[in-house]
């Protein structure tokens, strides 16, 4: 009972990317929601748009549940290096700087627990 939703070649260094997913690795789908909703850092509103993706996904794997019913938590988030961009800047004396601009994939895995009751399971 897992989806998966994967974001590629965001133009955001991976360290900075993972300090936003740690926020939201292992809570429940409507927390993890209103965590990256209020959260200040650049790469929220990313992540935000790719776990809304993974529960769509969810959905379309699961026609008959309802996400309400399904308990979804954000399984695992991995933040990978992408490609970089190697530029030159200029510096003083004519020598000139390497400047690497960073990029990386996101992959979220949102799954359900299916937790029966006790009273549900005596009949």
């Amino acid at each position: 009972m897992e989806a998966v939703a994967k974001l590629k070649n965001v133009p955001t260094s991976p360290r900075k990317m993972r300090l936003v997913a740690d926020l939201i690795r292992g809570k429940q789908v409507n927390q993890a929601l209103n965590i990256l909703k209020f959260e200040a850092k650049s790469g929220a509103p990313k992540i935000e748009k790719l776990l809304l993706s993974a529960i769509s996904n969810w959905q379309q794997k699961h026609e008959g549940e309802r996400v309400e019913n399904a308990n979804l938590y954000v399984k695992s988030v991995q933040v990978d290096e992408g490609r970089s961009l190697k530029r030159l800047r200029p510096a003083p004396q004519g020598r000139a700087h390497r400047i690497r601009k960073r990029s990386n994939h996101v992959t979220i895995v949102v799954a359900g627990s299916n937790k029966v009751e006790n009273s549900e399971q005596k009949d």
